[in-house]
């Protein structure tokens, strides 16, 4: 338990830094943090929640490249979300051993790749629930560092969740 919070505890004060989810202090602490965090000896699908998060930073940092560049086409954002987070087997691409389980009575998924895939849907979900809270607030933010507060704590309780709960979404555990 205590290398868990101690782990969590380091990504989150780092995200205080500056108000953009997507920062590049945000990214370096959370990809820096992976590594020592499976060093410390906490579970996997932690790692993968955060490692979800990371590679959809990543995917919107690639999409605001995009952008500059000029280069649009149908589907775009997707595509290039879809290639961040497949990019999910280079990162860890020896470390981990790949263990399908039954997922929903047809899907084999790893609990891994589950839990990056969780992590990224929870990190683009609390972006977007910061989105929906700034409109509904006449277009101002509640606290100051909303807009980094909101994903992050999404991704934190998706991490309790995955920690306390191994079979958190039907997985099975490890």
């Amino acid at each position: 338990m205590f290398k868990l919070l101690s782990f969590l505890s380091a990504v989150l004060m780092s995200a205080k830094a500056l108000a953009n989810p997507a920062c590049a202090v945000c990214t370096v602490a959370i990809g820096a943090s992976l590594s020592i965090a499976r060093k410390m000896g906490v579970k996997d699908e932690v790692v993968g929640v955060w490692t979800g998060a990371m590679l959809a930073i990543l995917g919107y940092w690639i999409i605001r490249w995009f952008d500059k560049k000029g280069w649009r086409f149908s589907h775009r954002d997707g595509l290039l979300m879809i290639l961040s987070l497949a990019s999910v087997g280079f990162v860890y691409l020896g470390e981990l051993n790949y263990n399908p389980i039954l997922f929903l009575g047809f899907l084999y998924i790893d609990s891994f790749l589950f839990a990056t895939l969780v992590g990224a849907i929870g990190f683009i979900g609390g972006m977007k629930f910061y989105e929906w809270m700034k409109a509904h607030n006449g277009g101002h933010a509640h606290f100051p560092f909303e807009k980094v507060v909101v994903p992050v704590l999404t991704v934190f309780v998706l991490s309790l969740l995955f920690h306390y709960y191994p079979t958190f979404g039907c997985i099975g555990g490890v």
